[in-house]
């Protein structure tokens, strides 16, 4: 590891005096990144004093601290009633001791677990700017179906993520000239496209200090569905977050998206279209399903996620009714 400096900072408006340094919270991804030499970062400012760690629910919706702790969310009172999907989803990623130390909003900063991004002898985009993208001929099991180009094929790793795109999430940042701004949760993180080094599009210095889930009527029929090569403590070759605002045994609304599939949460745009007025049951889940096939292109190492996917999306879908 780099020998680096490192410092407390006590509150935001000492962070955007501060030009420089990478933020650290609960360090649950940094520090792996520092160990293996992928992160090299000459000073560490250590936020978890400065940033919020309160839940409050406000007629506008939903509001994170950033350094709630992933824990603290997935067992909050209000989360569970009211937006029991975020802590379905949180439940469903790393292990106990993982969610006690990671913030929230670490974890939306969380990098691509890509083997070829943590294996410093291969060549990868993400890891260093044109150098290639090893998992294009190489091992592709967890790799991107849908939104990936010839630069990186990596997917993200979040399971909280995948739950706040479907909740139409906003992310609350502080800028480095201490203006606040707010970034829409489908415009936070990117597709590789030709520049896959930059996850998301957070200006050089910014900083998040809250997340807002807005008010929805997704607290009943939801479901977070996670398939992955072992039951405990492993990233999900895809997953989906599923919820259904049911009136009158009619789909009013309808809520999509998946993890493990692309470089970003990626939301079912059509299919949530596809499922509105219609009457929830196994025909219309199976053909909603078949909407979110029709554009994937899986690579040659992954083409099983296909049918992988279309099962989860049609499970995740009927788990909703039984929620």
């Amino acid at each position: 590891m780099k020998p680096f400096n490192f410092e407390k900072v006590k509150n935001t408006s000492d962070i955007s005096e501060r030009k420089g340094g990478q933020f650290i919270a609960g360090g649950t991804n940094l520090v792996d990144l520092m160990k293996k030499n992928i992160a090299q970062p000459d000073s560490l400012l250590d936020v978890t004093s400065a940033l919020s760690r309160t839940i409050t629910l406000q007629n506008e919706g939903l509001k994170i601290g950033a350094m709630v702790s992933n824990t603290q969310l997935a067992t909050d009172a209000i989360v569970v009633s009211r937006f029991p999907l975020v802590a379905k989803a949180v439940l469903a990623g790393a292990s106990p001791q993982i969610r006690n130390m990671a913030s929230v909003a670490g974890n939306l900063m969380q990098r691509t677990r890509c083997p070829y991004f943590y294996d410093i002898s291969t060549p990868c985009n993400k890891r260093q700017a044109t150098s290639g993208c090893g998992a294009l001929n190489g091992s592709q099991r967890m790799s991107a179906i849908v939104g990936h180009s010839n630069e990186c094929v990596a997917v993200h790793p979040s399971d909280m993520c995948v739950a706040l795109a479907a909740l139409e999430a906003k992310v609350v940042v502080q800028n480095q000239n201490g203006d606040v701004s707010t970034i829409l949760f489908k415009d936070f993180h990117k597709l590789p496209e030709n520049t896959p080094w930059l996850d998301n599009t957070l200006t050089e210095g910014a900083l998040i200090t809250r997340i807002d889930i807005p008010e929805n009527a997704f607290n009943k029929h939801v479901s977070y569905l996670k398939i992955r090569d072992r039951t405990s403590y492993a990233f999900a070759l895809v997953s989906v977050a599923a919820a259904l605002n049911i009136e009158n045994g009619v789909i009013i609304e309808a809520r999509l998206a998946s993890g493990g599939v692309a470089h970003k949460p990626w939301r079912w745009y059509e299919v949530e279209n596809f499922l509105k007025g219609k009457r929830p049951d196994a025909a219309v889940f199976s053909d909603s399903a078949e909407i979110a096939l029709k554009d994937l292109k899986p690579l040659s190492g992954n083409s099983f996620k296909v049918p992988m996917l279309k099962g989860a999306i049609e499970t995740a879908l009927q788990n909703c009714l039984n929620a």
